[in-house]
């Protein structure tokens, strides 16, 4: 018989770790091979369910990162380690680290944008031999919204962050201003065969890879991600559709080259 492409399955919570008042990352049991940018369907029976990208993997589990926004995420919040929740995928191509191996990165994000990429900056901080180098420009509203706290201190030992912020309520220990506004001071050694991922809001997906252009960034060695507008996660329902596309089958992950009628 086929296989129904519905059917979730259960999968324990080993860990909890609150990032801010309404983000938390829930450690997920699960065996099987993922890529940083992929996402999976969470869901609570009587609830529905909500698609989340993978922050992170480990040996045996999966991070997803959730935002407590609405019906599902309302109830996945109660739940606590040892519950299970119900999971189908992984959906979508995510990013693949060939592309990014042996060569000068750039990744850029937006808020809840560095879930989705955190997979890749982990893989490189933990392999920095098989890259040339790293920077990674996260912006987010205010300090109290800065998620992956322990992780950021643990990359900058290896890799350049510049971290800022839309208003930093007066502490004089962040950058406040746009993630688009660091781009000029990029001191790349590889330009312009240097890589970048953009994830984030739509708009700040937009100049950033036009910042990226200006410094003379090929095309085709910037990737995006249009998770925000996935849905069902196997190109049934059409929410994500646009024009030919579906963003969880054909994407989230899409090459600038080829996808940027899709981000525009």
């Amino acid at each position: 018989m086929p296989q129904n492409e519905y059917v979730s399955f259960p999968s324990e919570i080993k860990e909890v770790i609150q990032h801010t008042q309404i983000e938390y990352t829930f450690r997920m049991a699960y065996e099987g091979k993922i890529k940083p940018g992929q996402f999976f369907e969470v869901s609570m029976p009587k609830y529905g369910e909500a698609p989340i990208s993978v922050s992170g993997m480990g040996d045996g589990t999966i991070d997803l990162t959730i935002r407590k926004v609405g019906l599902v995420t309302d109830e996945v919040f109660e739940r606590y380690v040892g519950e299970r929740l119900f999971l189908r995928g992984p959906y979508g191509n995510g990013f693949d680290l060939n592309d990014f191996k042996e060569k000068e990165i750039v990744i850029i994000s937006g808020g809840t944008g560095l879930s989705p990429v955190k997979g890749l900056v982990d893989y490189f901080a933990r392999h920095p031999d098989e890259m040339l180098g790293m920077t990674l420009i996260a912006g987010f509203k205010s300090p109290n919204d800065i998620l992956f706290k322990e992780d950021l201190k643990r990359w900058e030992k290896i890799i350049h962050i510049i971290l800022t912020v839309d208003d930093a309520h007066g502490d004089d220990s962040y950058r406040e201003g746009l993630v688009t506004q660091y781009i000029p001071q990029l001191k790349l050694k590889s330009c312009p065969d240097a890589v970048a991922a953009v994830v984030g809001p739509p708009v700040m997906m937009k100049f950033a890879v036009q910042g990226l252009l200006k410094e003379d960034f090929k095309e085709k060695n910037i990737w995006i991600s249009q998770e925000r507008k996935m849905c069902c996660g196997v190109g049934k329902c059409g929410h994500c559709k646009i024009g030919s596309s579906y963003v969880c089958l054909d994407g989230p992950v899409f090459n600038y080259a080829a996808g940027k009628c899709l981000a525009d």
